[in-house]
């Protein structure tokens, strides 16, 4: 029988990360798993994932194997997506308080009351929320498609975006329509520093900014480029630039250096001009001795009950007929192991 590495005898050795990746490598073909990881992940946990990538679209490459177990190295919104997709799998995360700012921000009692407030409102929902949030909502939407959904919405209709105030922000400043915002924020992107950019910038001139959406306006305004993660990837591969200044979470640093070895990127700086303070802590939550418990007694498990899955299906599934179609030749880079 197995003991859970939390509760191993005391004085036993503990086990390298070599070590830990081969029970990994051997619980993934024992229990017929897929491993996602997000791009904020730890590079270790990046290195060995089936897939690397975003959360959304991690979720429909796990739905589209045989894998009888999704084991996913993010947070617990996204474990819950890949539960709405695919609730014949067993989902798991390494550890159950892998949570996010902008899903605490936004409790689905407090938002079923806000929109009772705004009855004749379309309500998109950034998919970065609870799947209780998301059986509220009439339409997800990612920083990838937000603005091309919006834009077929008739402009005569009102709309509400949550949770995201500056993802929101963005999004009324390149569509031009008025919304209603949800008044949350991702605690990563608000910690850096307009000042210390603009530092930064000053002695790498010719370094392109980089920045996530949800990022702040004051942020903002310096990005030569603005757009999601796998956005961002593939704008620093595609750009001749040598040096680029990245804002947003700096673990996906890690795929940029894989990718463009030959190129230098830097991590926005927080308010003490280091980028450390940037660090997701709720990604990092998931830890290699965590991947190797949670696969073991696949445990936590992500439940996700079939009423609240319906409801937040549907929503989802209405961004996915909203969604552009993606050439192949324009598709973000995907890394990881090929399953």
């Amino acid at each position: 029988m197995s003991i859970p590495l939390n509760v191993r005898p005391t004085g036993e050795a503990k086990k390298t990360d070599e070590e830990l990746i081969e029970e990994i490598n051997r619980l993934r073909k024992e229990k017929n798993a897929v491993i996602l990881a997000h791009y904020y992940q730890d590079p270790k946990i990046q290195d060995l994932a089936d897939f690397v990538g975003d959360s959304l679209d991690l979720s429909r490459k796990a739905a589209a194997t045989d894998a009888d177990v999704i084991v996913f190295c993010g947070v617990r919104f996204m474990a819950e997506v890949a539960k709405i997709l695919s609730p014949d799998k067993k989902v798991v995360l390494p550890d159950m308080d892998a949570g996010c700012s902008l899903e605490d921000s936004c409790p689905p009692e407090d938002f079923a009351e806000f929109r009772k407030k705004y009855p004749d409102h379309l309500c998109l929902t950034y998919i970065n929320c609870s799947a209780a949030v998301k059986a509220l909502s009439d339409i997800i939407v990612t920083s990838s498609n937000a603005e091309y959904i919006i834009n077929q919405i008739p402009k005569d209709q009102p709309l509400i975006l949550a949770p995201d105030q500056h993802l929101g922000g963005y999004l009324a400043k390149k569509t031009g329509r008025d919304m209603v915002l949800w008044p949350g924020s991702c605690i990563v992107h608000e910690r850096f520093s307009e000042q210390e950019l603009i530092k930064l910038k000053a002695k790498h001139p010719d370094a392109p900014v980089a920045a996530h959406p949800e990022c702040p306006e004051h942020i903002l305004r310096h990005a030569d480029h603005v757009g999601s993660t796998s956005s961002i990837l593939k704008y620093v591969l595609d750009t001749d630039a040598q040096e680029f200044i990245i804002a947003t979470e700096p673990h996906i640093i890690h795929q940029m250096e894989k990718m463009a070895p030959e190129k230098t990127f830097i991590g926005a700086p927080g308010a003490d001009g280091q980028c450390n303070c940037n660090d997701c802590p709720f990604m990092a939550l998931n830890t290699l001795e965590k991947l190797v418990a949670c696969m073991e007694n696949l445990s936590p498990e992500i439940e996700v009950d079939e009423e609240t899955r319906q409801k937040a299906l549907a929503p989802l599934n209405r961004m996915l007929e909203m969604s552009p179609p993606v050439p192949k030749d324009q598709r973000p880079p995907t890394s990881g192991r090929a399953y």
